[in-house]
């Protein structure tokens, strides 16, 4: 289906990603979506209520395409709780290695919540998708040990802050390197190496 035929919801969710992720939220206008989109502006209005709706879209669209990337690899990695710990970190490490207009910046999510005022809708979805991903790591540790509960919280803690630290990390220096590192750091407390 030609870029034209797809929804103008759609073609302005894609224009907004790449322009945000790209150029950031404040940086970007209404005008260069609608441009990059093809559309009319009122399409946008027509779509969404204001920019800020768009953000907090674009926001939620973000997340969606991380648990596709981590359920593809969780897929891979079977039944092993330990392996889906990892299959999280790849999941970070594949949206490091996606092709961005201006390379790979770090979570597109941290990036917008750092643009956003506090007690801003979409800083609250990011807020979501962070807790998620924490939990998803906190699941699969209850599965490893699960007579441990005190023990699950706190290492999914530590887990959650050695994802994040190496994906900002990752996003300043412009590939997955840090989140292969950290990667490995869990497989050997995990006993997987």
């Amino acid at each position: 289906m030609s870029s034209t035929r797809r929804p103008a919801r759609a073609r302005l969710l894609e224009a907004a990603a790449v322009r945000f992720y790209a150029d950031g939220i404040a940086a970007t206008g209404i005008d260069t979506i609608t441009a990059d989109a093809g559309v009319a502006k009122m399409s946008l209005y027509n779509n969404f209520a204001s920019k800020a709706d768009l953000v907090a879209a674009y926001l939620v669209e973000r997340h969606a395409e991380w648990l596709d990337l981590y359920r593809v690899r969780l897929a891979a990695a079977g039944d092993d709780p330990r392996a889906g710990v990892l299959a999280v970190f790849d999941a970070y490490a594949d949206h490091a290695n996606a092709e961005y207009v201006r390379g790979f910046r770090g979570c597109g999510l941290l990036n917008a919540a750092a643009e956003l005022p506090a007690g801003d809708p979409g800083r609250a979805v990011v807020r979501r998708h962070k807790e998620e991903v924490e939990q998803i790591v906190r699941d699969h540790l209850a599965d490893l040990l699960p007579d441990d509960p005190a023990r699950v919280g706190s290492l999914a803690e530590h887990l959650a802050f050695l994802l994040e630290g190496s994906m900002v990390r990752a996003g300043l220096e412009g590939d997955d390197q840090r989140i292969r590192h950290a990667r490995g750091l869990v497989a050997e407390l995990l006993g997987v190496a």
